[in-house]
């Protein structure tokens, strides 16, 4: 049996230090070990995008690190997303424009939205339509889903019309039921 390794990482702007077996993989530790199951697990390959995380500010499909990858590094969630309880102009986006159909994809399609944003304030729909091309729509919902991240760059600071706040620091916390699935 390999030992495991203890990695230190920020996660939802909280520190974290677990040990992990040095097969695991970041998806792993998130849901798993973590209970952070706003990330899905699909496709395990990284074809879906469905299990996306921001690792240092970049986008990444979890399935495809490796937890040791992660030591001393900062992973945001979907659940990280929200600041103080106040979903972001992109998940209020997303609820505006109808583009959270199902909801499977809808977690990693939101954080690659978020990182394109970062990187380009005011995409046009092809820079749209290339940041989310590794993320698969089972329900094939890919118009409200553009039309959501092109609504977020219009008004970034616009608040999400049918959001409820969330109540307390519930984005760091790594407990399934009360983290945002």
């Amino acid at each position: 049996m390999i030992a495991p390794l203890t990695i230190s990482f920020r996660v939802n702007g909280r520190d974290r230090s677990i040990a992990v077996a040095p097969n695991h993989t970041l998806l792993d530790v998130l849901r798993d070990d973590l209970g952070l199951t706003g990330t899905k697990e699909c496709c395990l390959v990284g074809e879906c995008g469905a299990c996306t995380v921001l690792l240092d500010g970049r986008s990444v499909d979890s399935c495809l690190v490796l937890a040791a990858e992660v030591d001393g590094g900062e992973v945001t969630t979907v659940e990280g997303l929200a600041v103080d309880g106040q979903l972001t102009a992109v998940q209020g986006a997303f609820l505006d424009t109808g583009a959270a159909q199902c909801g499977f994809c809808i977690p990693g399609q939101i954080v690659s939205a978020h990182a394109l944003l970062a990187a380009t304030p005011s995409p046009d729909r092809e820079q749209v339509e290339e940041a989310l091309a590794g993320n698969l729509c089972r329900c094939a919902g890919y118009e409200q889903i553009i039309e959501a991240v092109l609504l977020a760059a219009e008004a970034p600071a616009r608040p999400a019309t049918r959001a409820t706040p969330m109540t307390g620091d519930i984005a760091a916390r790594p407990d399934a039921r009360t983290a945002p699935q």
